[in-house]
Order: C-alpha cells, then sequence, then structure tokens
C-alpha cells in the first residue's frame, strides 16, 4: 500500500485539564514528583504500561477517563497544585541584564547524546544522563542556556539475550508522535531546515525542540524526504560503527548545531562542548564571529577559544574520535573561503603539531583543544589522568601545568531519589530540598532521621526492585519460549529480606564484572550462607561490536544458572535510565570493580549512595575523593599495576575479603533490634556526602563560577568597541611569536654559601636575554620545590621574579628571594612566560627555562 497516508488522533482534553497537556510536553515533569504522581493516579497500572511517557499515556486512556478527571476535587486539586509550581519554576521571567550574563547572554550546550527520561531515547549511557542532569539543573538554577543535539529515530539498540545468554541487537523506530517534540520556528514562524556541505552534496536536517524546564533543547534530523537515502541514515543510530556516517554526524551536531542557532538570531556569549564529538562547533562558530564581529580570521582566533569550554569524558587516548584528514576535507572545504586560509590549515587545527600532516587523522580531542580556554576533566583523579594522557601538546610544561583542570560530575538528585526518601528528605530537610541540597546545615538534618524510618524506606525499596526484577524475569523468560517451569521459577526470583548487591554499567572489559567470579566456590558460599545469605542483581549492555563484552555478560548469565545459584543472580535485560533508576534505589550495596584509573566519574555510585546505598568499589573516578570508611568501602588503597593479572587476583580477593569480613556482617548485625544500626548511620553519611559534593546544582555553580562567567566576561570585552581589544591580542601574539625563539635564560644562582636553616631566606638571581621584547611583556618566575628526582620536583611553587637591573642589550637581571620553610632537599630554576591572560600564557613554546 505505496500510497497509505497516516495520522495521529489524540484525546480531546476538556479545558479544566488543559494543563496536563502543556506539562506533558515540558520534561520537567520528569523531576518533580508530585508532577509523576499527579499522571500515575489516573490509572497506576496503564502508567507503568505506557512506559511512564504521557503523551502515550493520555492516548491509552478512553475519553471518558478525561471527563471524569475534569470533576474530580482531588485530582483538581493536586492539578492547580503542580500547576502552581510549575509557573513558579518555569513561566517566571528572568531580567538577565541585571545579571552578569546581560540580556543577550547565552551558554550554548552540545552533546551528542541527553539521558533525561527513559521516554526520550536519545542517550546509550552515562555521558547523555550527564548531560540530561546538567539541563535540568541547568534549568532550576536559571542559568541562561539553550542546548542542541540530535535526534535519532531508532536511538541506541534495545538489548535481549538468547538461550546461551548472548547479547542480541534490535534497532526499533520511535514513533515521532510519541515524543514531547515539536518542529522549531525560526522568528518569522518558519519550519526550521539547517543545510551543511557533504561529500555527496547538500545534507539537510529538519529541527525538533524539546523543552527541558526552562532550557529549549534543539535536535537535528537528518530523516527528510529532500535527502537520499544514505543521508536520511545520517541521524538514524546513535553512534552508528561506520566512521563516515560518525563523521557526518559530527559535523552535523557541530557545524550544523551552530547554523541552527544562527537561524535563531542566537549567537551564543559561551559554548560549551561536552565531549570531543562537538569539536566542528569551533570552526563554524569561528566564522559566525568573523561576520558578526567584522574581524578578520586571526582576530576570531582570539576571540572564540576564550569562551569556549571543553569537558572530556575520557580516560582513555583510544576512546576519542579520529577521522582520517582527506574523509574530513569535504565538509571543510567550504571553510577555506569563510575563514579566508587553505583548508589543510584548517585540518591542521586538530592534528597534534597544528602542522598538516595529509596522512594523518584529526583529532576531535586536539581540535576541541585547540580552541579550548576552560578545559576539564569529570572527576579529581581523572583531571590528573588527562593531564598526563595530553601532556605531549605542552611537552615543555610539567605534567600538573597542563591546562586540564576538573570538575567532577554531580547527579541531578531529584531525577534519581527514591519516593520514600524524597519524602523523608521534605519532612525532615524542608520542602525546597532538591534546591538547596548542597548546604551543608541542610545536609546535617539527615542525622535527624530516626534510624528505624530510614530503615523501612531502604526495605520498601529493596522489596519494589524485587517485585521489578520477578516481572521483567518472567517477561525475559515468555519472549526466550522458556518452558513454564522455568517461567514459574522466575516469579520467585530473589528474596526481599536478604543483602542485595547491584552490578549495572556498560560492559567493557576495564568494568571488571568478571572480579566477582574468579573465586567460584568462595562466591557461591557467601551466597549460600544459611544466616547471612547474599543475592546479585546485574545489567548492562556491551557495545555492539565489543565481543569480549558480549562474553562477560554470557559469563554472568551462565554461572546464574548453575546449580544453587538460580534465583540468587538475575541479570535483567534492556539496561536504561529507569532499570538504572529501580536498581540505585533498591539495593543495598553498588558494587563497582573497574581497573584504575580508567573511569572517568562513576554517576551511578552517586546515585545509589544519595539513596542511603553503599559503595563497594575501587578508589576509581568519584570515589577516589568521595570515599570515607563511614560512608563505605573501598577496593585496595589506589594501587595501579602493570600486571593485569596479579592486579585481578589481588583485587578479587579484597573484594571477598572486605565482603565476608564487613559488608555482610555490618549488614545483618541487629543486636538490638531489626534495625542494623551501624550500616544505618552508614547510609545516613553517604546520602550527606552526596548532598553537599556531589549534587548537580554544585556542579553547575561551580562550571558558571570557573567557566561561564569569566567567559562571558572574556566575550564582551573582546568583541566590544569593534573588537578593539582582541586586535591588540593579535598584535600582542604576533610580536611574542616573532620574538620568542630569541629569549635566553641563564641558570639561576643563589647567595647560598653554607647550610641553610629553616627560617632563613635565600636570594635568586637569573640573566635573561629577551631580544626584542620589553621587560612588561613577560613574566620572569622560580620554579622551585623538594626534589622528587635529581631531575623533578614535587609541589613545586613559583615565584615571580623582579627585573633589578638592565644590563643593556636585551638582557636583564632577575631576582626574587624563597623562604626555607621545611627541613630537606629542594632544587629551583627560572623559566620565561608571556605576559597576559591563561589562554596566551598556555600557548604550546610561550615557555623557556634555563
Amino acid at each position: 500500500m505505496s500510497t497509505l497516508k497516516t495520522y495521529q488522533v489524540y484525546p480531546r482534553i476538556p479545558t479544566r485539564l488543559e494543563f496536563l497537556e502543556t506539562l506533558a510536553r515540558n520534561m520537567w515533569w520528569c523531576w518533580r514528583l508530585d508532577a509523576i504522581e499527579l499522571f500515575r493516579r489516573v490509572d497506576p497500572r496503564l502508567w507503568e504500561r505506557s512506559g511512564r511517557n504521557p503523551i502515550v499515556f493520555a492516548t491509552m486512556l478512553e475519553q471518558d477517563r478525561f471527563e471524569r478527571g475534569a470533576g474530580d476535587e482531588g485530582f483538581l486539586a493536586h492539578l492547580d497544585r503542580v500547576q502552581k509550581k510549575f509557573e513558579e519554576e518555569i513561566k517566571t521571567s528572568i531580567d538577565y541584564s541585571q545579571t552578569s550574563y546581560g540580556w543577550d547572554g547565552k551558554v550554548a550546550y552540545f552533546s551528542m547524546e541527553f539521558g533525561i527520561h527513559e521516554s526520550l531515547p536519545f542517550f546509550s549511557g552515562g555521558l547523555g544522563v550527564l548531560a540530561g542532569d546538567h539541563l535540568k539543573a541547568a534549568s532550576d538554577l536559571k542559568i541562561p542556556m539553550v542546548a542542541v543535539g540530535l535526534l535519532y529515530r531508532e536511538g541506541y539498540f534495545h538489548q535481549h539475550l538468547d538461550h546461551e545468554g548472548w547479547q542480541q541487537e534490535e534497532y526499533p523506530e520511535t514513533d515521532i508522535f510519541h515524543l514531547p517534540v515539536n518542529r522549531a520556528k525560526d522568528p518569522s514562524g518558519n519550519e526550521m531546515v539547517v543545510t551543511v556541505n557533504g561529500p555527496e552534496g547538500l545534507i539537510h536536517a529538519q529541527v525538533w525542540v524539546v523543552k527541558v524546564g526552562r532550557i529549549p533543547l534543539y535536535l537535528l534530523d537528518t530523516n527528510m524526504a529532500e535527502n537520499p537515502p544514505q543521508i536520511r541514515d545520517i541521524t538514524a543510530r546513535l553512534y552508528a560503527g561506520e566512521s563516515s556516517t560518525r563523521l557526518a554526524q559530527e559535523v552535523l551536531l557541530g557545524i550544523g548545531g551552530m547554523k541552527l542557532l544562527e537561524q535563531l538570531n542566537i549567537y551564543p556569549t559561551v559554548c560549551h562542548m561536552n565531549e570531543g564529538h562537538c569539536a566542528f562547533v569551533c570552526i563554524e562558530r569561528m566564522a559566525q564571529v568573523m561576520k558578526t564581529c567584522g574581524v578578520d580570521l586571526k582576530t576570531a582566533m582570539e576571540i572564540v577559544p576564550r569562551t569556549m569550554v571543553f569537558t572530556t569524558h575520557t580516560p582513555v587516548a583510544a576512546g576519542h574520535d579520529e577521522f582520517p584528514a582527506e574523509m574530513a576535507r569535504p565538509y571543510l572545504e567550504a571553510y577555506g573561503k569563510m575563514l579566508d586560509t587553505p583548508v589543510e590549515t584548517i585540518l591542521s587545527w586538530g592534528q597534534p603539531g597544528k602542522k598538516f600532516d595529509p596522512q594523518g587523522k584529526i583529532s576531535m580531542f586536539v581540535l576541541a583543544l585547540t580552541f579550548s580556554q576552560f578545559c576539564n576533566g569529570v572527576s579529581r583523579l581523572h583531571g590528573q589522568v588527562a593531564r598526563q594522557m595530553w601532556h605531549h601538546v605542552w611537552p615543555d610544561r610539567p605534567v600538573q601545568e597542563v591546562p586540564i583542570s576538573h570538575v567532577t560530575n554531580g547527579i541531578h538528585i531529584p531525577s534519581w531519589i527514591s519516593i520514600e526518601n524524597h519524602m523523608l528528605f521534605e519532612r525532615y530537610l524542608g520542602p525546597d530540598w532538591y534546591i538547596t541540597n548542597a548546604q551543608s546545615d541542610l545536609s546535617d538534618r539527615i542525622d535527624q532521621i530516626y534510624n528505624e524510618e530510614l530503615w523501612r524506606a531502604r526495605e520498601m525499596s529493596r522489596s519494589r526492585l524485587v517485585r521489578t526484577c520477578r516481572t521483567m524475569m518472567v517477561r525475559q523468560q515468555s519472549r526466550r519460549n522458556a518452558p513454564k517451569a522455568m517461567i514459574e521459577e522466575a516469579e520467585s526470583v530473589l528474596d526481599p529480606e536478604i543483602l542485595t548487591i547491584g552490578f549495572a554499567r556498560r560492559f567493557a572489559a576495564y568494568k571488571r564484572a568478571y572480579l566477582l567470579f574468579m573465586d567460584p566456590e568462595r562466591l557461591e558460599k557467601l551466597i549460600n550462607s544459611k544466616n547471612r545469605p547474599v543475592q546479585f542483581v546485574f545489567a548492562g549492555k556491551a557495545h555492539p561490536k565489543d565481543n569480549e563484552g558480549k562474553d562477560l555478560i554470557r559469563q554472568v548469565v551462565q554461572f546464574s544458572r548453575r546449580k544453587g545459584m538460580r534465583g540468587k543472580i538475575v541479570f535483567l535485560e534492556d539496561y536504561d535510565i529507569s532499570i538504572a533508576r529501580q536498581l540505585v534505589q533498591g539495593v543495598d550495596i553498588w558494587l563497582n570493580t573497574p581497573r584504575r584509573p580508567l573511569e572517568a566519574c562513576g554517576t551511578s555510585g552517586m546515585k545509589a549512595a544519595v539513596n542511603g546505598v553503599l559503595n563497594l568499589s575501587i578508589l576509581d573516578g568519584w570515589w577516589d575523593e568521595g570515599y570515607c570508611d563511614k560512608c563505605g568501602w573501598a577496593i585496595g588503597n589506589g594501587e595501579q599495576y602493570q600486571d593485569n593479572t596479579y592486579q585481578d587476583e589481588v583485587e578479587a580477593r579484597a573484594l571477598y575479603n572486605i565482603l565476608e569480613n564487613d559488608v555482610i556482617p555490618t549488614f545483618y548485625d541487629r543486636r538490638e533490634g531489626d534495625t542494623p544500626d551501624r550500616w544505618v548511620e552508614m547510609m545516613k553519611a553517604s546520602m550527606k556526602l552526596v548532598l553537599k559534593n556531589f549534587c548537580a546544582h554544585a556542579m553547575i555553580k561551580q562550571y558558571e563560577s570557573n567557566y561561564y562567567l569569566p567567559a562571558v566576561e572574556n566575550y564582551n570585552r573582546l568583541t566590544s568597541q569593534g573588537a578593539e581589544y582582541a586586535s591588540r591580542l593579535v598584535a600582542q601574539r604576533r610580536r611574542i611569536q616573532n620574538e620568542w625563539s630569541g629569549i635566553r635564560v641563564k641558570p639561576p644562582e643563589s647567595d647560598i654559601s653554607i647550610p641553610c636553616r629553616v627560617g632563613d631566606t635565600i636570594r635568586v638571581t637569573t640573566e635573561v636575554h629577551l631580544a626584542g621584547l620589553r621587560p612588561e611583556e613577560v613574566e620572569v618566575e622560580l620554579y622551585y620545590g623538594p626534589l622528587k628526582t635529581v631531575e623533578e620536583l614535587k609541589d613545586a611553587r613559583i615565584a615571580k621574579m623582579q627585573m633589578s637591573e638592565d644590563m643593556g642589550e636585551g638582557n636583564f637581571l632577575y631576582e626574587c628571594r624563597i623562604p626555607c620553610e621545611h627541613a630537606g632537599r629542594f632544587g629551583f630554576t627560572a623559566r620565561v612566560i608571556p605576559t597576559g591572560d591563561d589562554y596566551l600564557k598556555h600557548t604550546p613554546g610561550f615557555l623557556t627555562w634555563a
């Protein structure tokens, strides 16, 4: 039936209930419990069957159910309460001219994926969920933000396991009419279409918009009749396997995303790239700045990097996208003319060393790094790893001075908290706890919760998880056409009364799901203990091309089928936000066994912790900075090994020892009744840890103070008065580049003649030849500290040296004094950097040592 026409019929909503339609089309509802309960109270079972999607839910209801709702005074009171809160938080206008952002200031946030809710399937895992939490928190804090991503008709794959436990992938197409998306329109009211150049012609993309509280999320979609089939498929699947499709997606996200904003007359003051996938933003933004500010390329290159934020999530160099230069060339050919520079120069911006190699690859990380003054990892340890990994870009700098800092990820707590804990927080912390939770005095009120109350909440969450697991296991067995006996067995898996340990994450080799199974006999004894039994819930997907990860899943499933293990270890298929929410709320222990330092952050552990779930983890990612013995357990002491096999053996033994000697006895210690008081005290400490230190609101405030507002200030200063200040920076950079190679620094000398004593000061001098530069154009620094090796300092410090004598012919004498504060072996040397802001100072090559 090739002429079949389709149309969508929505229910007719009574006037008194019209707000329900507004609510359903703004994702704000998904993080406000009262709004969720408003939908759920209509028909709880149907709400679950709809996948907790208000739009699908409405189409499943009979029309008379709406009519009855319009006459239900209790329901209407609930509706009015939610509407009032919605209008307070979302509809209240903000005069941004009275803020540091200014009346037209905007932060544009780009990400390849956004995990906002399970009903919006445009995400695969932690990167997307972090992006979703970022938008929610930005909305709560009323940050002037706009977000850009891609609309994937098939999203990320759905996972099913065959009879052997081997992962199968399925890509059902999402019904666009079941999503809270609308066609985006430009200021003239026309439906938007964005066009970018591609190797086979033009790529057209329609634009959809999703409201995430106050934040508009724009999504580009190539599934248009104007495109040939291969172009339509660009946005079919998230993280397409073919590199050509992946490149097209990243070009569309970066270049197309900036063009989209231009059509809306949005010229962001700050662009935030969530991972290197977004790096092509830099190229199009350069062109837009040149056009709107009337400046040349060199001036734009002083403006753009100082207003860009780049967050990296990948602690392995091989995990960053790279594309052959010749594959990228067709997308960038037109920019040669637009930027008035050879396309080879543009391509070189994504290559280390910035010298074009036609046989080389374009690194999305290097491209993003080249144009970002503000670059960060996502935990303290990950920041250290990233600085080490990219030290080669700044080979003259000590590793600790590589300009990659960190902002530890945080979670949007209202999106992940259980209903029982939410009610406790409202009672003890106050009704606005979700906005003010980072206040230390507020989180300390957690201690006021009665142990018995918190433990009952824990038991209810565990019972709900067990019910969910049974329902899912029955569904999984039925899908495989399992015998009736196996289906009946699935109806009674797990025990709601015993210690439940969860392990849920992407199944990749470095996550080491196998660590728990390295001593099967010891594990079986733990599980089958008569007095202190343990049970496990696993979930997670392997990448479709990762057969090693798929085999790890198969091993877990096969072990769960052993005699004596059935019903005590379960694997839940098709891990998504909904399953994650159930797990972080319902288990007692959150197990994490990555190979340090390959876990960038690991926010699932935070989600568990804020629900009173105790972490048992390798000291990696966030747990390396969050761990204390009052709120969980650490496997090892942060060691890193050269021999992976030996590391696995050591840490597997440590895992079993902690389970046997600490975790299990603490859980079952009920000497004063039914409540394990020490365990509950650890639950409270765990909750306070996340409320104070790892919430998304605190994360956003750190981004704002460290990056967004300084970038806004940079933008305003650089673009005002005809970009006069930016032009001065161009001249300064040109002068430094011309003269820098002539700088010479003689080894510094001191007045040390006898052994120093604590309390003494040392006068240090050095002679510097500045070539054609003037003393005010450079900073001469003494770099000193305790010796780590004969060639390296530990915890080095910097003292600014003052020019004390003009020796003529470009030679100057500099001096400073350093205190002897501690006994030990110390060393010092001198160096020269240019005077200016951090971006200029950190330019590779602009540093000369004695």
